[in-house]
């Protein structure tokens, strides 16, 4: 890759800077080649920055949309605002400790000077993606200014988000596969769509209690909460875990019937090409493994943040089956392995 020292030096750092923010999502980029690794981690934290700013609790909502309706602008290429403007915005609310999101946040000119060396056809293929992201999240925070926290109401309502939030960034990633020239057929966008609410949904599911506790937010539709007699402000409440954990469970199988989906949308990536089918699919396996968990640890999504998540030597198992190159046949080999139980090191010499 050709490109001036100041701006290799800023590439590196990107995915430093994945790595810190997100272990999961570095995974997949791990197993990418260039330059679609280049791309993605840049469109990653193009992404990331905008969703730091929606889900700081600390900074009421209407503020943290306009600060995103700042960053949109930024990313207008037909406005003249650039990213000290944003800087400026964030500066007066950005928290003290906010952690490696938020020292993120603080380098976006290094993100920005990274995906304005890209070709044009990257940059059209990234920016109306981002900026799709940053409008729906405005929206919400605006819909729910007065809550002080996102309060859904319905399980439209939910997709509708989840979109947003995840769905476009498999939007961003399938439009990349285009640049890069894939040989596989175009993916189906309702495909498309499921293989994103299937990662967001179950992501919703585990971290129920963390959303509640951290960022304020019930993403649990109040519609389904309504039929256990519940409402939000349950889902803090340590007497009504059970009720909340049957709404959780009910969400957990929701997500996993758009499975089928999802992996139609992996049949699209070619097989030993710049890694992409092993880069897409680790996800969906992380997922399908965290299905499997929440059945039967619903409970403990809704009493304790952060307690229902794959062993780590499951996930490390599955990360040596994609370095080592994945088929179709051997990523629906795993799939049911994953459905069926915990993913061993053992498991490895079944291949």
């Amino acid at each position: 890759m050709n490109e001036a020292p100041g701006v290799a030096r800023d590439r590196a750092w990107t995915f430093d800077a994945v790595e810190s923010v997100s272990r999961t999502f570095a995974l997949s980029i791990d197993l990418l080649e260039e330059p679609v690794a280049s791309w993605v981690c840049t469109g990653y934290l193009l992404c990331r920055i905008a969703d730091t700013v929606e889900d700081d609790p600390t900074i009421p909502p209407g503020v943290r949309a306009d600060i995103l309706e700042t960053y949109d602008a930024v990313l207008d290429p037909r406005t003249e605002t650039g990213v000290p403007a944003f800087l400026e915005a964030v500066e007066p609310v950005r928290p003290a400790d906010g952690g490696a999101d938020w020292e993120v946040v603080d380098e976006t000119a290094r993100v920005f000077r990274v995906f304005e060396s890209f070709p044009a056809e990257v940059d059209e293929a990234m920016r109306p993606v981002v900026r799709e992201m940053t409008g729906g999240m405005a929206d919400f925070l605006r819909r729910y200014d007065d809550e002080g926290g996102l309060r859904l109401r319905t399980l439209e309502e939910l997709e509708d988000y989840c979109w947003y939030v995840a769905g476009t960034v498999g939007e961003l990633f399938t439009n990349l596969l285009g640049c890069y020239g894939t040989a596989g057929p175009t993916p189906d966008p309702e495909d498309a769509r499921s293989f994103a609410l299937l990662l967001q949904l179950v992501n919703i599911a585990k971290d129920v209690r963390a959303d509640y506790e951290t960022e304020n937010n019930v993403y649990l539709p109040a519609e389904w909460l309504a039929e256990e007699g519940l409402d939000h402000a349950d889902v803090g409440d340590p007497d009504q875990v059970p009720g909340v954990a049957r709404v959780v469970r009910r969400l957990t199988d929701h997500a996993a019937a758009y499975a089928p989906g999802a992996r139609r949308y992996l049949d699209c990536l070619p097989e030993g090409q710049a890694m992409l089918l092993e880069a897409m699919g680790m996800p969906y396996l992380l997922a399908l493994g965290t299905v499997r968990e929440l059945r039967g640890r619903s409970r403990e999504a809704v009493d304790r943040a952060r307690t229902v998540k794959l062993r780590r030597e499951e996930v490390e198992a599955l990360l040596a089956e994609a370095e080592s190159g994945l088929t179709q046949a051997e990523l629906s080999r795993l799939a049911e392995r994953v459905r069926a139980g915990p993913y061993h090191r053992s498991d490895l010499s079944v291949r």
